[in-house]
């Protein structure tokens, strides 16, 4: 049984995290400490550990040495975050906003409640129009909308997300990664982003964390000071401090990547 959300305690509490999968060591240690309605973002190499520390934040698997807490507790699957991978994973059988109306129901909101909740969802993530038909009836990126509004049904602070744009046309990535840092923004949720993309970590990130090829290990930590809201996605882009952001996180990316290269050529 986990132990009750502690006030004021961080978003998230990584401490001497150490994760290994038979003799392989996968991540850490690591330590890391997440504020609420920060939007982290983890990026790095194939393999070097993010996903395994996602899946450690929302509780699906527990460090082989060390800690993590969320608000304070012990994560518990399916309670302490909503979920977004890189799949959508809808119920085909179920329309669009059944898939919505059932987390909601999890969630445990109240049948004559739901319906105007499950409006309010889609049409926060641009889907207002689309409740009726089958999820196999609409387009990936649609798809992936409908996984976001699904995360947010759920009434916790945390929201996880795990490369959810990777598989998508550059196009629909963009508006998608709009559509998130919007609704970011407005819920003031604790978001945890995992990319490869450096370009997305820093146009999503109010955090960027580059993470050492495995075992996984922080090699860079930086805030991102640029604005969050009143600002289109093409000026944001050209601001100089955005190129300025870029530049230092992907040096950081391919720095780690050539030392893992240098220790494994020693080996």
């Amino acid at each position: 049984m986990s132990s009750p959300a502690e006030p004021g305690a961080p978003a998230v509490q990584v401490d001497g995290v150490e994760h290994r999968y038979a003799a392989v060591s996968a991540l850490g240690p690591l330590d890391l400490s997440v504020a609420e309605g920060a939007f982290l973002v983890l990026v790095g190499a194939s393999g070097c550990g993010k996903s395994t520390l996602l899946r450690l934040i929302a509780g699906f698997e527990r460090p082989s040495a060390g800690r993590v807490r969320v608000a304070g507790a012990e994560p518990v699957p399916g309670r302490g975050a909503g979920l977004v991978f890189q799949a959508p994973r809808l119920l085909p059988w179920k329309t669009v906003g059944g898939n919505v109306d059932l987390a909601l129901r999890y969630a445990g909101v109240p049948r004559e409640q739901r319906p105007a909740r499950v409006e309010q969802l889609l049409d926060r993530v641009g889907l207002h129009d689309v409740a009726g038909r089958r999820t196999w009836e609409i387009s990936g990126g649609q798809q992936q909308r409908v996984a976001i509004a699904r995360a947010l049904a759920v009434p916790n602070p945390l929201l996880l997300l795990d490369e959810p744009f990777a598989a998508l046309d550059a196009l629909t990535r963009e508006r998608l990664q709009e559509d998130l840092r919007r609704v970011s923004a407005e819920s003031g949720r604790t978001c945890v982003f995992v990319t490869h993309s450096v370009d997305e970590a820093v146009y999503l990130g109010s955090r960027v964390v580059v993470l050492t090829s495995r075992p996984g290990r922080i090699a860079l930590d930086r805030d991102i000071d640029l604005p969050r809201t009143g600002i289109e996605p093409d000026e944001l882009r050209g601001l100089p401090g955005y190129a300025a952001y870029r530049a230092e996180i992907g040096h950081a990316v391919r720095a780690a990547a050539d030392e893992s290269e240098r220790v494994r050529s020693l080996v």
